[in-house]
């Protein structure tokens, strides 16, 4: 077993002087456009993953928090849906730009509240700005269609649904926070509920957003706990609710809000995503695509991540070591340096659920091809080094379960129909790949798989207006596209007679 080392043996005692900066503020709600402490005065603590210290104190939001969001949200939804929809996407356009303007701050505060590697967080701020001008620039396909039914005029049209919630989680701060883009670009006054596990970002969003849309239309409100984010998708008034996060997340937002009223729902959650490589395949670029789909970058907390890699029999030992290989040259360290490949886990949670799926997967038989454990030469930070598992079975609880750490299992296989069978083996569907150079092969593999977001030759990226989603445990709808702009929208028959 090799662990990799924090380059030059040593971590920065102090976080960096100009995010010390960002961090001696006042942290505020949006709440009615105005920018203001939780109602019961109450606060709780960021602590940074990488410092292991308390970094700010934010309001901490609940139930009459909600109330008075969502009775904003509900006034100004009349307002907002007769503004024209080229209007409603201008004003998402200034968020963008604003956001454009903001982007290296906004990168920095999610780097030291969730220990994402700057690199990363600078990317997820370009990719938030290009998602919002994406819904945007899709405003006029809010439309419907006529229908030839009679002598009569048979039309659609799409309206807003009303008051939304997003709920997202933490493993891309900002980036999930400016999902807001698609329900204020179809005409819904929104509610965005960032994580408590990184939220200075999102409410630094809502302070450079305040300005920009009318009171109401959109709140951003956090608080420590469940009790917030139940409040908001129990509440009679909100229509429509966008999660991101776990598969047991999803079904208790599903049952509450069920209790409370019909409501839309749309669910991305977990995935345990294989990636199938076949002896013909180019093994290089196989074994950089299966780094690289783990995002080992973000320490594995993707829910689109290959963490199964299943390698025919023949050329799994070769293409192991190229993996290994490629691992072991990789940074680990401070992510606030910017050649850092890979920064900490974001809590002490989700840290002691790696460090015990590696557990859980040597005592199943399971053996530490690279990492199994912390960095050597780490003193502080919730690290977990890249750890890649030989030996596994697709029976095996590191096989089934979704850890959301960088741990990668590798599983062989002999043929087509038991790549197959081992692919479609678990309770998840989000994405998969398949890595061959026999393009019949290719698509019989994409048409097999059960999953949502298929690759072939490729790994993790997303692509604009391509659709994101899955099926089974990882949810229902689909987002990042035309068809999640639509999912905010209402559609209406409107019959005339003559």
């Amino acid at each position: 077993m090799t662990s990799n080392r924090a380059d030059e043996g040593s971590q920065p005692d102090l976080i960096p002087a100009a995010v010390q900066d960002l961090l001696d503020h006042d942290w505020r709600l949006l709440i009615a456009g105005e920018l203001t402490q939780a109602a019961s005065g109450r606060t709780f603590d960021r602590v940074s993953p990488y410092t292991e210290s308390v970094i700010a104190r934010v309001p901490d939001g609940d139930a009459d928090d909600v109330d008075a969001a969502v009775a904003a949200a509900y006034q100004a939804r009349g307002v907002w849906q007769d503004t024209p929809a080229t209007e409603r996407a201008q004003l998402v356009r200034r968020l963008a730009d604003v956001i454009e303007a903001h982007g290296e701050e906004l990168a920095l505060l999610d780097t030291v509240d969730a220990g994402s590697p700057i690199s990363n967080s600078r990317t997820d701020v370009s990719v938030a700005v290009a998602q919002l001008r994406m819904f945007a620039g899709q405003a006029l396909e809010l439309k419907g269609s006529t229908i030839p039914a009679s002598n009569g005029l048979h039309l659609t049209v799409r309206e807003p649904m009303g008051v939304v919630a997003r709920i997202v989680p933490y493993n891309h701060p900002l980036m999930f926070a400016c999902k807001i883009g698609a329900p204020l670009v179809a005409g819904n006054p929104t509610i965005l509920k960032p994580p408590e596990a990184a939220p200075l970002s999102a409410l630094r969003l809502a302070e450079l957003a305040a300005d920009i849309f009318p009171p109401g239309v959109l709140s951003v409100i956090v608080g420590n706990g469940p009790t917030l984010p139940d409040a908001l998708v129990r509440h009679r008034h909100v229509r429509r609710i966008g999660f991101i996060g776990s598969e047991p997340t999803g079904r208790a937002i599903q049952r509450a809000a069920a209790e409370t009223g019909v409501k839309e729902v749309s669910l991305e959650l977990g995935g345990k995503n294989a990636m199938v490589v076949f002896s013909d395949a180019d093994l290089d670029a196989a074994a950089e695509g299966a780094v690289f789909g783990m995002n080992f970058t973000w320490s594995g907390q993707s829910c689109g991540s290959n963490s199964r890699l299943l390698v025919q029999r023949e050329v799994h030992d070769e293409l192991v070591q190229r993996i290994v290989r490629i691992i072991e040259a990789r940074r680990v360290g401070s992510p606030f340096e910017s050649a850092t490949e890979q920064g900490t886990m974001i809590n002490q949670t989700q840290y002691d659920k790696s460090l015990s799926y590696i557990d859980i997967a040597r005592t199943g038989g399971a053996e530490v091809a690279t990492g199994g454990g912390r960095p050597e030469g780490f003193d502080r930070g919730l690290f977990v080094a890249p750890t890649v598992f030989t030996g596994v079975r697709p029976d095996m609880r590191i096989a089934q379960e979704e850890v959301f750490g960088p741990l990668l299992s590798v599983i062989s296989f002999d043929d087509e129909d038991e790549a197959v069978k081992i692919a479609n083996g678990v309770a998840f569907g989000l994405t998969a790949s398949v890595w061959t150079t026999d393009v019949n092969r290719a698509f019989r593999m994409a048409r097999a798989f059960e999953a949502g977001f298929v690759w072939i030759n490729g790994s993790s990226r997303h692509f604009p207006n391509v659709p994101f989603g899955g099926v089974k445990g990882s949810g229902i709808g689909r987002e990042e596209s035309l068809e999640e702009l639509l999912s905010y929208t209402e559609l209406k028959s409107i019959n005339v007679l003559f």
